[in-house]
């Protein structure tokens, strides 16, 4: 075994240094078979293990209802009867408000990190590597823990404050954290095994890795949540969009192929797929930037108890008029247009889920041939598993984070008062003799209290 073990390491070295600097090889080389591997992967792969094949789960009623279709059109059928239904319990987990959407994206965080954990194990688990799976969960616990600990203290500080178990959580919580994951370190040295030194090494990567691209980016998700559920539907929604026009377009006049990772992904498609999702994306934000529930941040209320949704909307989300080049001008006949600003930023925002945004599937399908799957899981009849459906969500939270952090989120006022508040007195009264020593050298301080007077 540990000879074996050797020869598919050597041959994985060779195969990395090729690609590394360039060797693309003859054209016999790089033929493709109908299972989408070449001669030479097969070659290089033939060491690994495969990932057993997982069955289909189709329900029966659709196997009957379409038994007369071809393949092509029966797989059409179940992605949309199945996309229609997830639509739907979108738009139900939409109304049942933000507490719920945080809850399902923590679910959909573990079910991801379950799919792929599970990958790892069905590709390594004839070596029985000692407390792989049982460490893999508790440095998933581990991390949500400081993310969730993290996102508690910053957003419900008032809340935290006020009651003594949480403050103390809060106050100590980065030491804690650390205790948690050294805890888990020194789990995974203890549990070495001298014949599976490399292997214990690739799974703790793996695990890492899988808790870097899921939970880390799901914790992303939450926080543009909390800015606004306009800033979590749109951004998901333009995803959503852009896979199905894609699929559309590509389905019906595809015949160009994109890339070779994906090899039904057509150039029809994926310019398809981006003007409908442009014009989607600045239709579905004028919808909803009128409506307050989509636009204010969710905020813990201290004298109801409970978590509201409920502001002044701010200048991005108020209608303005905006002059229309003169080009626009002379087709249109107007000179102006009345827009919300939010729409002119969803415009970023639909671009990056249609341009940028399919390179996380593109990624998704490199990790799939490199282990000879066709999908993560079967959770889902013609999807494949959750992963399958997020591999670009998990891209696109990070752009909405970013892009709100460079080009939206100004100071918090309330944060910085909540701050203030925890304060000892004596340092409370430095703030305030230093602010007023400010304003006064100003010259606002005096135009204030003559306002007041």
């Amino acid at each position: 075994r540990v000879l074996l073990l050797h020869s598919s390491s050597c041959k994985y070295s060779v195969s990395f240094l090729s690609s590394l600097f360039g060797y693309q090889g003859s054209d016999s080389e790089l033929k493709v078979e109908k299972d989408g591997v070449s001669d030479s992967e097969s070659k290089v792969d033939s060491g690994l293990p495969e990932v057993p094949v997982p069955p289909d789960d189709t329900p029966e009623v659709l196997n009957k209802a379409l038994s007369g279709l071809s393949s092509r059109w029966k797989n059409w059928w179940v992605r949309g009867i199945l996309t229609l239904a997830m639509i739907s319990f979108f738009f139900f987990i939409i109304y049942l408000g933000p507490m719920v959407l945080m809850m399902i994206v923590l679910c959909v965080q573990i079910k991801c990190f379950h799919e792929i954990i599970t990958i790892g194990y069905s590709v390594y688990h004839s070596y029985h590597l000692p407390w792989f799976r049982t460490l893999s969960w508790y440095f998933l616990l581990c991390v949500n823990y400081f993310f969730y600990g993290e996102t508690v203290t910053d957003y419900f500080f008032t809340l935290v404050q006020r009651e003594e178990p949480l403050r103390i959580l809060s106050k100590y919580h980065r030491f804690i954290s650390f205790a948690l994951y050294l805890t888990g370190f020194c789990m995974f040295v203890l549990s070495l095994v001298k014949k599976h030194y490399r292997l214990q090494f690739y799974m703790f990567g793996w695990t890492h890795v899988t808790l870097l691209i899921v939970v880390t980016q799901s914790h992303l998700i939450i926080h543009n949540l909390f800015e606004g559920m306009i800033w979590f539907i749109v951004p998901i929604s333009c995803v959503i969009c852009n896979d199905i026009m894609a699929y559309m377009f590509g389905f019906f006049f595809g015949r160009t192929p994109l890339i070779k990772l994906s090899p039904k992904k057509t150039w029809e498609g994926f310019i398809g797929g981006f003007f409908a999702t442009i014009v989607f994306g600045i239709l579905l934000s004028y919808v909803m930037a009128g409506v307050r529930y989509f636009v204010c941040p969710v905020e813990f209320n201290n004298d109801s108890n409970s978590f509201q949704v409920d502001c002044e909307p701010s200048d991005l989300f108020q209608l303005q008029d905006y002059a229309l080049p003169s080009i626009l001008e002379s087709v249109t006949g107007w000179t102006t247009v009345r827009l919300y600003p939010f729409q002119i930023h969803s415009i970023a925002l639909s671009t990056f889920a249609s341009i940028v945004g399919p390179f996380g599937g593109f990624f998704a399908s490199g990790f799939k041939r490199a282990f000879k799957i066709k999908d993560f899981a079967n959770t889902i009849p013609g999807h494949g598993g959750i992963m399958d459906r997020f591999d670009c969500q998990y891209l696109m939270a990070t752009f909405v984070n970013v892009y709100i952090a460079s080009f939206i989120r100004g100071p918090n006022p309330t944060k910085v008062i909540q701050q203030l508040l925890a304060l000892r007195v004596d340092q409370q009264l430095h703030i305030f003799n230093s602010l007023k020593a400010h304003l006064t050298e100003k010259g606002l301080l005096p135009a204030l209290e003559e306002a007041a007077a």
